[in-house]
């Protein structure tokens, strides 16, 4: 018996998910500003007018917003596929690696759906409905907000899982990945109980940081044996 090594071959995670991560953040930074009295991208808790006040008069920004917002779905569906194929690729048949691929999926359609939306909000015919523009609003709000965070959350916990059980990430990854499915898959709650909306953020921004961790140290050669 000898053992050979092969190379998986795909997209390198770790670079993909800095991408996606550099396209999503940047669509952000053009809709939050932390300078005080400057316009704020408006809450759900708001009233419909100061909804459609913001939007009727930042639509420039709201398109930008939602140009690389979309944009940034392209490599987190790649992310997610990879991922898939490289848990395979290492042998690994078990239910979370399809647990994983279902909530990047799912992740990727509501980013594009949500920025979709908002590139729709961004034309000042629709931004003048008021109750139009609410009613779009909380869609993008409840589809990018717990639609991303949850599923966010069943990624995670697909490639923690089965990481852990085949010993493919460090420890400390891995309890940081549990914490964060974790909070992902309870953030659902925040649609009955908006004092739980802190768990959106709290899973995003922090995902970011594991999803580039994890796609720089998952393993992308798999030793295997070969009779002579």
């Amino acid at each position: 018996m000898e053992t050979i090594s092969i190379k998986h071959k795909g997209p390198h995670l770790g670079m993909v998910s800095i991408i996606f991560a550099i396209l999503f953040i940047t669509g952000l930074s053009f809709v939050i500003t932390f300078t005080a009295n400057a316009p704020h991208y408006p809450g759900p808790w708001e009233s419909a007018q100061t909804i459609a006040h913001y939007f009727q008069n930042h639509s420039g920004k709201v398109l930008l917003c939602a140009f690389f917002q979309f944009g940034s779905a392209i490599p987190l569906g790649i992310y997610t596929a990879t991922a898939y194929s490289r848990l395979r690729f290492m042998g690994i048949d078990a239910s979370g690696t399809t647990i994983a691929l279902f909530g990047g999926l799912m992740m990727t359609f509501n980013v594009a759906i949500s920025a979709l939306l908002l590139w729709v909000m961004s034309y000042p015919g629709i931004a003048s409905e008021t109750v139009l523009n609410q009613a779009i609003y909380n869609m993008v709000f409840a589809i990018g907000g717990v639609g991303y965070s949850v599923p966010l959350g069943l990624l995670i916990a697909g490639i923690t899982i089965t990481s852990f059980f085949n010993k493919l990430l460090p420890k400390w990854l891995l309890w940081f990945g549990i914490v964060l499915s974790v909070c992902g898959v309870i953030s659902w709650l925040s649609l009955i109980f908006p004092n739980l909306l802190f768990l959106i953020p709290l899973t995003r921004f922090p995902g970011f940081i594991w999803l580039i961790v994890a796609g720089f140290l998952l393993p992308s050669v798999n030793v295997v044996s070969k009779s002579k």
